[in-house]
């Protein structure tokens, strides 16, 4: 059959196999001549024709973090996001290539789409920083499809999946104050990801909206560990009397901040109240179950993939937040 499509293309069976190789040393428009003939012959699928037609693989690749003691795979967030990349993938007949890269490493993504040949990039844990920036603007010069999540950067908003996390924040601070917390603090995370900065806006939104007086924010890592450690810092500004509630970035920070308060005698609902961000399985496993904000994170993937393969010009725009209400927000007998 390879023969028959190539006689009735004009080609060697050696171009046949090229165009079918997805070798770049062929002409456009003999490859489109070798894809016409090839599915008026029926010789190859048309979906796998269409890919090579755009001169794009079948793999989507994943960049993530390389944190080392970290189980990334098993942490909510990443599980989710990962998970909605999957399953659009999945649909478009996509494989997935994970790739970590550590905090240190050259940020070179081109190199992905010449010598892995992806078809799209989606990256994942990026920060805003100048190597990151140039690297992802090399993309954009050589039209190379990608999509960020949850990394939003001047210029490249456009290819920025995200849930609208100022509102979330807003939403998370302003139902501690409704709950007759008066003095919320707010647990951050590293401020160089565009998603911390914007939770610490929203806790900023919302109590300038009742007038209360902002705390200065403790900031941690997004990991348990870290708010764990940063619970004695709280236990202090708790008995003293300068905030009486934590409105922490994410789930993670949240629990390490519930079970080391309670290590020092205090309990979420009594003594303080808490609210966490992502509403992460663990938020319902907590004691008391942790108030949390939910913000969509296998949608998130399902669009940062149909931006990598190019279904999507831009983003619909920033997904919804949702307040998911637990006890720990709640005062005792309320």
């Amino acid at each position: 059959m390879r023969k028959q499509v190539a006689d009735k293309a004009g080609v060697s069976e050696a171009t046949v196999s090229r165009v079918f190789s997805g070798s770049e040393a062929v002409k456009p428009k003999t490859r489109d001549r070798v894809l016409q003939a090839a599915s008026e012959l029926g010789y190859v699928p048309s979906e796998l024709a269409r890919q090579f037609a755009k001169r794009r693989s079948g793999n989507i690749g994943v960049v993530l973090p390389y944190l080392p003691k970290v189980q990334l795979f098993s942490t909510y967030y990443f599980s989710e996001i990962l998970g909605g990349i999957s399953e659009a993938a999945r649909e478009h007949g996509a494989d997935l290539l994970l790739l970590q890269r550590s905090p240190d490493e050259r940020r070179e993504y081109e190199l992905l789409f010449r010598q892995r040949k992806v078809g799209g990039l989606i990256v994942l844990g990026a920060r805003d920083g100048e190597e990151e920036r140039e690297a992802l603007l090399e993309l954009e010069r050589n039209g190379h499809p990608y999509a960020l999540v949850n990394q939003r950067m001047d210029g490249l908003e456009r290819r920025t999946v995200e849930a609208d996390h100022l509102e979330g924040s807003r939403l998370a601070t302003a139902h501690l104050l409704e709950q007759g917390w008066s003095r919320p603090a707010f647990i951050g995370g590293p401020p160089d990801y565009s998603n911390s900065r914007d939770r610490l806006l929203g806790y900023r939104d919302a109590m300038s909206a009742v007038g209360a007086d902002r705390i200065e924010p403790l900031v941690g890592n997004y990991s348990r560990k870290s708010g764990l450690e940063m619970a004695a810092a709280a236990a202090r500004l708790i008995r003293g009397g300068e905030a009486d509630a934590l409105a922490a970035a994410n789930d993670r920070m949240a629990i390490g901040l519930l079970q080391g308060l309670r290590q020092l005698g205090l309990e979420a609902g009594r003594d303080y109240g808490l609210a966490g961000y992502d509403d992460s399985d663990g938020a319902r496993l907590t004691q008391p179950a942790l108030t949390s904000v939910s913000a969509s994170f296998d949608e998130m993937g399902r669009l940062a993939a149909q931006l990598a393969l190019g279904e999507l010009k831009r983003p619909p725009g920033k997904l919804p937040p949702r307040l998911v209400e637990r006890e720990s927000s709640r005062r005792r007998g309320v």
